[in-house]
C-alpha cells in the first residue's frame, strides 16, 4: 500500500532538487557571461521555503518558494537569471544594511530601480529584456534630477522630490519588483551582520579591481554603469569628525606632563638629598589641537543654504570641543564662486555662533577654485595663517581646479547625490557626504 505522506515527501524532494538545478544553472550562465561576478555569485546557499510565495535573500541564502521558482523558470531562463543577478546586486551594494531611517516603501523601490538600471545597461543576452515605457520614463526623470550616480541613496532622495501619488508608486514598485526584501529586516546576531557586511565589502572591492583591469572604465563598454556604482559604494565609510581631527597641529604647550616622569624616583631623590628630586617633571607636553583652518564654501553650487549651514554646524561642533583646539583659534571662512565674496575670521566660539546665526549665501556666479587657493596662500605668506594645516572646500566639484598642489592639505567635500569628482586633482582628498548623514552627524565616505 502506497504511503501518501511518503509520496508527498518524495515529490517535494524531487521538486527541491529541480529548483537547485535551476538556480545552479542560472549562476553558471551568469558566470560564463560576466566572469567578474564569479566569487559574488558563488556566495549563496539555496533554501526551499514552502510557505514563501516568492524569492528573497538575506545575503547568505537565497530562500525561494519552489512553486514560484518553477513557474518563473517556465516563463523563461532570462527571468531566473535577472532575479538571481538582481538579488546579488542588492547584497553587493549593501542595500540589506543601509536603509537607516528611510521610509521602507521608498527605499525598497529605490534599491530595485538602482539594480534594475544596472542590469538594463549590461546588454547581456542572458539577462536582456526590452525596456518598457515606464522604465524609460523613470530613467529619464532620474537623469533630469542630475544624479551623478544612479545609486539607491540618490534615487530615494529623487523619488521624494517627485510628485508621485501612492498609486503611481505602487505601479512603479510592480514594474521593478523581482524579490521580497523581508529578510533584510530579519534580526540576526551582530557578529553575523558584521560578517555579511565585510563579506560583500570584500566582493565589491575585488569586483572594482577586476572591472578596472578588464577596461570597463570605457563608457562605451558594458558594465560602465555598474562600475560607477561600485566605485561610489567602495569609498570608505568614515566619520567626518575623525577626519577633521586629522588636521590637528602637533605643538608644544607649557604645562606639566604627568606621564613623563616616575614619581617613585622623584620622591626618592627628595628623601635622599633633601630638596633635590632625581627627575624633574617636564614643563611642556605635546598635544594635538586644532589651530589654523581655512573653510571655503562654493556659493555657485546647487546645494541649499540649509545644507551649507549644517556642514558648518557639524564642522563647528568638532572645533568647539574644548580639547580639540588651542585657546586662540584662527579660522577663516570664505565664500567664493569665481571670486572671493567674503572672508570671516573666527577667533572663538562666540564668533562662530554669531556667524551661523547671521549666515547668508553670497554669490551664485560661476565656479573657479583657484581664487580661494591664491587668497589662502596669500594669508600664509603675510603670516595671517602661520600654522595652517588644511583647507576644506565644500562644493559640487564642477569648476576649474589649481594645477599645482598647495603647501597645505586640501579636502573637497561633496554632497552625495549632486557632485562631480572627475576632475579633482590627485593631490587633493575627497569626502562624499549624504544629506541624511550630514543632518544626523553620522558616517561619511572618504576617498
Amino acid at each position: 500500500m502506497t504511503d501518501p505522506i511518503r509520496q508527498q515527501q518524495l515529490g517535494e524532494l524531487e521538486l527541491v532538487e529541480l529548483c537547485t538545478k535551476i538556480l545552479s544553472a542560472s549562476r553558471n550562465e551568469l558566470y560564463v557571461n560576466m566572469r567578474y561576478f564569479d566569487i559574488a555569485l558563488s556566495s549563496f546557499g539555496f533554501e526551499a521555503d514552502w510557505s514563501r510565495a516568492g524569492i528573497a535573500t538575506d545575503g547568505f541564502l537565497i530562500c525561494y518558494g519552489p512553486e514560484y521558482l518553477l513557474n518563473l523558470y517556465r516563463q523563461g531562463r532570462t527571468l531566473v537569471n535577472r532575479t538571481f543577478l538582481h538579488m546579488m546586486l542588492h547584497c553587493l551594494f549593501g542595500h540589506t544594511d543601509n536603509r537607516k531611517g528611510r521610509l521602507p516603501s521608498l527605499w525598497n523601490l529605490a534599491c530595485d530601480i538602482a539594480v534594475e538600471s544596472i542590469i538594463d545597461h549590461l546588454y547581456q543576452k542572458c539577462v536582456h529584456l526590452p525596456l518598457s515605457m515606464p522604465r524609460r520614463e523613470i530613467y529619464l526623470r532620474l537623469q533630469r534630477q542630475n544624479l551623478a550616480v544612479m545609486n539607491a541613496e540618490g534615487i530615494d532622495k529623487a523619488l521624494q522630490d517627485m510628485d508621485f501619488n501612492p498609486k503611481q508608486l505602487e505601479r512603479l514598485a510592480l514594474e521593478f519588483y523581482r524579490d521580497s526584501h523581508d529578510l533584510w529586516e530579519r534580526e540576526m546576531p551582530k557578529s553575523q551582520m558584521i560578517r555579511r557586511q565585510n563579506q560583500w565589502k570584500d566582493h565589491r572591492e575585488r569586483l572594482q579591481t577586476e572591472m578596472e583591469t578588464l577596461g570597463a572604465k570605457d563608457p562605451s563598454e558594458d558594465g560602465h554603469t555598474l562600475l560607477e556604482q561600485v566605485q561610489a559604494e567602495n569609498r570608505e565609510r568614515y566619520d567626518y569628525r575623525s577626519f577633521l581631527k586629522k588636521f590637528a597641529v602637533l605643538r608644544e604647550e607649557i604645562q606639566v606632563d604627568p606621564d613623563s616622569f616616575d614619581p617613585v624616583f622623584y620622591t626618592y631623590g627628595l628623601s635622599l638629598y633633601g630638596n633635590m628630586p632625581l627627575v624633574e617633571p617636564l614643563e611642556t607636553r605635546e598635544v594635538f589641537r586644532i589651530q589654523d583652518f581655512a573653510i571655503v564654501i562654493d556659493t555657485s553650487m546647487s546645494c541649499s543654504g540649509d545644507l551649507i549651514r549644517r556642514f558648518l554646524e557639524e564642522t563647528y561642533s568638532v572645533l568647539s570641543q574644548e580639547e580639540s583646539y588651542f585657546h586662540q583659534v584662527n579660522i577663516h571662512i570664505l565664500q567664493c564662486d569665481e571670486k572671493i565674496r567674503s572672508d570671516t575670521v573666527i577667533r572663538c566660539r562666540e564668533d562662530m555662533k554669531s556667524y551661523l546665526e547671521q549666515f547668508t549665501v553670497i554669490g551664485h556666479g560661476g565656479t573657479d577654485f583657484r581664487p580661494a587657493f591664491e587668497y589662502v596662500s596669500g594669508l600664509c605668506k603675510t603670516g595671517e595663517l602661520k600654522h595652517l594645516k588644511g583647507l576644506i572646500y565644500f562644493t559640487d566639484g564642477k569648476g576649474i581646479y589649481p594645477v599645482q598642489k598647495p603647501a597645505y592639505d586640501t579636502v573637497f567635500v561633496f554632497i552625495e547625490e549632486n557632485y562631480s569628482d572627475i576632475s579633482v586633482p590627485g593631490w587633493a582628498m575627497k569626502i562624499i557626504l549624504s544629506p541624511e548623514e550630514l543632518i544626523q552627524g553620522g558616517n561619511h565616505h572618504e576617498h
